[in-house]
């Protein structure tokens, strides 16, 4: 049996990247960490920071889409950082053990408000702003994902 390749978007969350005032490191980080894992990085998108902007690209994003979706940016404690928010709007299901995971990867994952859950076929995953941080709270679940994506494409892996 071959192993699939899944298809992923990763989404930064970021006014500033919007704006052209940032350049999008931790997004870059994210997609290159997929790639060496395996992962099929089929779009790269960036939206502004906030519950509605967050919640209207999941839409897209998740529209048919079987595969994983993370999003970069938003989930701390800044006026603008509205990511949980606007991904709880749109989540199906919940799946607080990817989240916890994330955010036992270092004190400072303490601090996120970060969710995970599914839409469709889809999972979502929520990282922090900061490349480190995305690429370490990734990494914490990056080992269960495929089962978690074959079992929302209908698999029966157990």
């Amino acid at each position: 049996m071959t192993e699939r390749t899944w298809p992923v978007k990763v989404l930064t969350v970021s006014d500033g990247v919007v704006e052209g005032t940032r350049e999008d490191r931790s997004g870059a980080a994210l997609a290159e960490r997929l790639t060496g894992a395996g992962f099929e990085v089929v779009e790269r998108r960036v939206t502004a920071d906030g519950a509605e902007a967050v919640a209207g690209a999941f839409a897209e994003l998740t529209a048919d889409f079987a595969g994983l979706v993370v999003t970069t940016g938003g989930t701390g404690f800044g006026p603008r950082d509205l990511t949980p928010e606007g991904t709880r709007a749109a989540l199906e299901r919940e799946a607080p053990g990817l989240a916890e995971a994330m955010r036992l990867v270092s004190p400072l994952g303490r601090l996120s408000r970060a969710a995970a859950g599914t839409i469709g076929q889809a999972l979502v995953l929520n990282t922090p702003g900061s490349s480190t941080g995305a690429v370490e709270c990734l990494d914490a679940v990056i080992d269960v994902v495929p089962h978690a994506l074959d079992l929302l494409a209908g698999g029966r892996p157990h």
